[in-house]
């Protein structure tokens, strides 16, 4: 590496900013790659979440429902 007179930076300055650079690229491309495979577990988990939130809702439904026929029928009687 050749030393330019005009810039402040010595050598092992240059040489040390090179490879914080090439660490700090390092860090990003395996951030990048545990993104990509915790996108997968991500998506798994927001299945199963609406599933269960489906489920749920369904179950309010049929228990609503439930009670709604027993007040039909509780109300039947005394009107006749």
């Amino acid at each position: 590496m050749f030393l330019n007179p005009i810039c402040p930076f010595s050598t092992a300055k240059v040489l040390a900013l090179k490879a914080a650079v090439l660490l700090l690229l390092t860090l990003l491309i395996k951030a990048r790659v545990q993104i990509a495979a915790a996108s997968g577990v991500g998506f798994a988990l927001l299945l199963l979440q609406t599933l269960v939130f489906l489920a749920i809702s369904s179950g309010l439904v049929l228990a609503a429902g439930g009670v709604a026929l027993v007040v039909a029928q509780q109300r039947r009687p005394a009107a006749a």
